[in-house]
């Protein structure tokens, strides 16, 4: 059952005149739903709750909204708990950044045993403003748990007391967990484990768990990899109903020209991915025309040929949403018998593809748009490296890969930069943050880290992958069809009055920020400069994020008032959601529409897009402190990323590591903290730290289980100055080696993260 259809179906069961409340456990009974996905059930009421569809009773029962009227002044959210036991709730519907709602403050002794990410009802109690709280806002205590965000947590296990007790990873618990006896499950001392909570922990009583997976010694290779798959709840082997089919349709494929199919083997059509890729879902034909203009032939791996709308595949797709890229390993939303085989456009075989024409005047123009269901037969698998080199010197590769692949080439140079000149003066932002790619051996261990390189080579693929997405969302808006685009709303305008001022701080001059083009000059001015990230980093949190959604609005990052994901259905839901309605279109058919339904396929593909992003920031972060950890005393250069009055942030220059210089280590003066300068002065004028100085430090603690980076400062590097450029590191590896499409691992799809190449 698809996430739509299982929420409708709840609906529908709980609006029944003889429905009674019941929890969500009983519902799936009624339901029938199969045991192993009750969670579904528990999951699909939260979000109903969340927007209002239902609501819960007491005792966690769910009914219809007003079935009752509530107690007190009750607002129901998701509590976040911080480390010193306090948190804040986010009503429930509310977005980040939404200028009319603020989070409630909870402190600590009025959060009972709610653990961060809970749906929890909250008792409004007055304003904050007490002394040592930070700003106004409502303040509250929360009255009821209503739903437990996960009862599973991932940890480290030792003994104290003859007691066995789990230090849970990331902060989540101020103090450890007791467990028992853990010997059932053969837990050793130092081992990652898997916790299931018995009993929370509050300000009032311990928190008391059961362990009941055993992960390995901390340090072994993957034991960190399996830590963040459980902690995020990854999936990991695929039911064996999703590979049977993956098997019939294998036997089904053959390699052939369909008499239904456009005949497009004999064009020139190559595919440019990185060095280690294994799926290759988009490849590139370019003819110039007669009259100057342009051609070009974007061709997509047809995977809505193979996955059919609610067979198993599909609902597994469905759920997955997306491929997650870790640094050691890929969790494919398809079995590799669809990804890496039979839909993955391999040179030298024929693969089915939605094709999209698409031609341009001379100047780049989009002048019309066609598609097709196509067979192609690649002619070179080539790689982003491959490409740069011959780029920079064509001489060698001629004789190698022949004259139509390397006029090719230079065909697609021309056009991506005409495309791209237009797309910049339309005013389309362009971030360039810091994009980290570990380096493993063969044994997974770290053997370093670099800041990968967004080459031309990339910006090639991504303006075509760019101009057909767009060519695609135009077409389905013209048949007055619902589908879900890939939306960006413009920020708020209070928060780009903020980021003047944080500008303004760090003394760079700037004309207000008052449209997308002030903002592209202010990033374009500090490339290159220790401020660019700090810069570049404060616009991107002053940016709403870009989502899935049927809503009729721009992206604003790309200046494009229509557009969609069309390029990557191999590892994205929403891009097999626009194949299948290119489908309808070739055939006649007007598929039914429910912008509900969609609504909630949104939602569902863009919280499955957020987890992996998070799961990869994590497991990445994680990864550097343990290759840290063995390095305590390593000295490095670093650039100022955060001031506060505890200390300052700092980035490793050529390792790109995070960390923290408390302010209690600088021994040297007495300092004290400016917010409005972002700034630490000390007493004698040389002593000023400011967000963008390059300094000196060296590695101080490592906490694995908490993940933090204690760095000491050693000495002083040059002032943040316009003169002071400092070039982006490049590691051994050289560029990035995995591939991402278009919108991938960015909280705003227009960000340039050059690690897998293809963007929004």
């Amino acid at each position: 059952m698809t996430q739509p259809d299982l929420e409708q179906a709840i609906l529908d069961l709980v609006r029944r005149p003889d429905y009674r409340p019941a929890k969500p456990r009983k519902i799936a009974q009624q339901l029938q739903v199969p045991e192993a996905e009750a969670a579904d059930v528990k999951r699909a009421v939260k979000r109903l709750v969340a927007r209002g569809q239902l609501a819960y009773g007491s005792n966690h029962l769910v009914q219809a909204p007003g079935a009752d009227k509530p107690k007190g002044d009750r607002i129901v959210g998701v509590f976040r708990r911080n480390e010193g036991g306090f948190g804040f709730v986010r009503p429930a519907g509310a977005t980040r950044g939404d200028p009319d709602v603020r989070d409630i403050y909870i402190p600590a002794d009025k959060a009972g045993d709610a653990s961060s990410g809970d749906t929890v009802a909250v008792r409004l109690k007055g304003e904050r403003g007490g002394r040592g709280e930070r700003g106004r806002g409502p303040r509250g205590e929360i009255v009821e748990i209503l739903e437990r965000e996960s009862h599973q947590f991932v940890g480290t296990y030792f003994e104290s007391g003859g007691t066995g007790l789990v230090e849970i990873d990331g902060g989540l618990f101020s103090r450890p967990i007791s467990v028992g006896d853990a010997a059932a499950r053969n837990a050793r001392p130092g081992d990652k484990v898997v916790l299931d909570m018995i009993r929370f922990p509050s300000h009032v009583h311990e928190g008391e768990g059961a362990v009941v997976e055993v992960l390995g010694p901390q340090g072994k290779p993957g034991v960190d990899t399996l830590s963040v798959l459980r902690e995020f709840k990854l999936p990991e082997q695929f039911p064996k109903e999703v590979l049977e089919e993956a098997r019939r349709q294998t036997k089904r494929f053959e390699e052939s020209v369909p008499a239904d199919r456009l005949d497009a083997t004999g064009e020139t059509v190559i595919t440019i991915d990185p060095v280690d890729a294994r799926d290759f879902d988009d490849a590139i034909s370019l003819v110039r025309l007669p009259n100057g203009g342009w051609r070009l032939g974007v061709h997509i791996a047809d995977v809505s040929h193979f996955v059919r709308p609610k067979l198993a595949l599909d609902r597994e797709a469905f759920q997955r949403a997306t491929s997650v890229y870790l640094p050691d390993r890929v969790i494919p939303m398809l079995p590799e018998l669809i990804s890496n085989g039979l839909a993955s456009l391999q040179p030298g075989k024929l693969r089915y593809t939605k094709t999209a024409y698409l031609e341009f005047e001379e100047d780049g123009l989009r002048l019309s748009s066609e598609f097709h269901s196509a067979v192609i037969k690649s002619r070179r698998r080539l790689a982003y490296e491959q490409v740069d080199e011959f780029l920079a010197d064509p001489g060698p590769w001629q004789r190698k890969w022949g004259g139509e692949v390397c006029e090719l080439l230079g065909r697609m140079r021309e056009l991506a930069a005409i495309l791209r000149r237009r797309r910049m003066a339309r005013g389309a932002l362009e971030l360039a943050m810091p994009e980290v790619k570990v380096e493993l051996d063969r044994q997974g261990r770290v053997t370093g880290a670099h800041v990968v390189e967004n080459t031309e080579s990339h910006k090639i693929i991504e303006e075509f992958m760019l101009a057909a997405n767009e060519a695609v969302a135009e077409m389905l808006r013209d048949r007055g069809f619902q589908f879900l685009r890939r939306i960006h709303p413009a920020p708020n305008p209070r928060k780009l009055a903020a980021l003047g001022e944080f500008v303004a701080a760090l003394g760079l001059p700037h004309r207000g920020l008052e449209s997308r083009f002030t903002l592209q000059r202010l990033l374009n001015e500090v490339l290159g400069l220790p401020q660019q990230n700090a810069v570049h980093y404060a616009a991107l949190r002053s940016l709403p994020r870009a989502v899935y959604s049927p809503k009729e609005e721009e992206h604003f990052a790309l200046a494009s008032p229509c557009y969609c994901h069309f390029t990557s259905p191999i590892r994205r839901y929403p891009d097999l959601t626009i194949h299948r309605l290119v489908d309808a279109v070739l055939s006649g058919k007007r598929p039914r529409s429910d912008v509900g339904e969609l609504t909630l396929s949104g939602e569902h593909c863009s919280d499955r897009e957020q987890q992996a992003e998070a799961a990869e920031r994590e497991l990445t972060k994680l990864k550097l402190l343990s290759y840290l950890s063995d390095r305590i005393g390593e000295e490095m250069e670093a650039v100022i990323t955060g001031v506060e009055s505890f200390g300052l942030f700092v980035q490793g220059v050529r390792l790109p590591a995070e960390g923290l210089i408390h302010a209690d280590s600088l021994q040297d003066d007495y300092y004290r903290f400016d917010r409005a300068a972002h700034s630490l002065f000390g007493r004698r004028s040389e002593n000023q730290f400011r967000l963008g100085d390059v300094v000196r430090v060296a590695v101080a603690r490592v906490d694995l289980e908490r993940r933090e980076l204690d760095f000491r400062l050693v000495g002083r590097g040059p002032k943040a100055a316009p003169a002071a450029r400092i070039e982006p590191a490049v590691g051994k590896a050289g560029p990035a080696k995995r591939k991402a499409k278009p919108g991938t691992k960015t909280r705003s799809p227009s960000v340039r993260r050059a690690k897998r190449g293809k963007r929004p």
